[in-house]
């Protein structure tokens, strides 16, 4: 018996590596594809000569993106969305969650209620797109013509973040948030020095969920941010996509105009490759943390 169990237990370990050996490699794929056609030549690309590796390798659609100033201000716009866009959707969280953890919180199912409620049904896009043309026409009133702030601070409300981040604070221990009270620690001082601390698997993980979320934004920045100059890099692409595609242009370029496309990609998905590894150790353990609630 003990040994059918073994035997049994090795087949379904085989089975499960080789099903993630192809799931993984599958993900990988398009990356790797998207590298080859950045960097293969002009006509290997435009007769689908690329399976995997480059062939006829260059770098002119890389040399001639970094040349190109509105790339780089795309880029810097998305660095601002992307670290105040998270800066403030992590401080609404935080200060949301913290509150509705609270049992002695006055109304607090209703407002753990409403919370879900927008999970469940929500207005639409129109009236999303209407409170935001308000909102612009608020800022717009007291001197605020920049309209990635209006991105950053719209966009700062996300019921599911909060939702993880109240469970995690459910999970902390009374009895430590007694005892710093009893020291004579304030109600700020118990959420940085108590409730932050033992919950940083959670707000590493709901911090890349924001991040990601600006960083990758692409159908609000293009609704909202009227200047091309305050475009993001998705705006961007999309914006450069359109171009290429035009009918009337004839493309001149030593590479083709998909290599184009292709190296924007890539620079857009490098950040995020490079950051994730770091927060990764605190994905699952972060999830699960938040997701239980005791």
């Amino acid at each position: 018996m003990k040994r059918k169990l073994e035997i049994s237990e090795l087949i379904f370990k085989i089975i499960s590596y080789v099903l993630l050996t192809v799931f993984a490699l599958c993900c990988l794929y398009p990356f790797v594809f998207a590298i080859s056609s950045a960097i293969s030549g002009r006509s290997v690309v435009e007769q689908g000569g690329i399976i995997l590796f480059p062939k006829d390798i260059q770098f002119e659609a890389f040399k001639v993106m970094f040349e190109d100033n509105m790339f780089w201000n795309a880029y810097a716009n998305t660095l601002f969305l992307t670290f105040y866009g998270t800066l403030w959707a992590m401080g609404v969280a935080i200060l949301g969650a913290y509150a509705l953890s609270k049992k002695r919180l006055l109304f607090r199912k209703g407002f753990n209620f409403f919370l879900v409620f927008t999970m469940w049904f929500s207005a639409g896009i129109l009236p999303q797109y209407r409170n935001y043309i308000n909102t612009r026409n608020v800022f717009q009133s007291v001197g605020i013509m920049d309209d990635k702030w209006l991105v950053v601070i719209a966009m700062g409300m996300a019921a599911m973040n909060i939702i993880l981040l109240r469970n995690a604070f459910e999970g902390v221990p009374s009895e430590i948030e007694e005892a710093a009270i009893v020291d004579g620690a304030t109600e700020m001082q118990v959420l940085t020095n108590v409730y932050l601390p033992m919950s940083k698997s959670t707000i590493a993980t709901v911090a890349l969920f924001f991040a990601i979320s600006r960083w990758n934004g692409y159908f609000w920045a293009k609704q909202m941010i009227s200047k091309y100059q305050e475009h993001p890099l998705q705006v961007f692409i999309r914006l450069k996509l359109e171009e290429i595609q035009d009918p009337e242009l004839i493309w001149a370029e030593p590479y083709a105009s998909d290599s184009a496309i292709y190296a924007l990609v890539i620079c857009a998905i490098i950040p995020i490759l490079i950051i994730y590894p770091f927060i990764q150790k605190y994905f699952a353990k972060g999830v699960n943390m938040g997701g239980v609630k005791e």
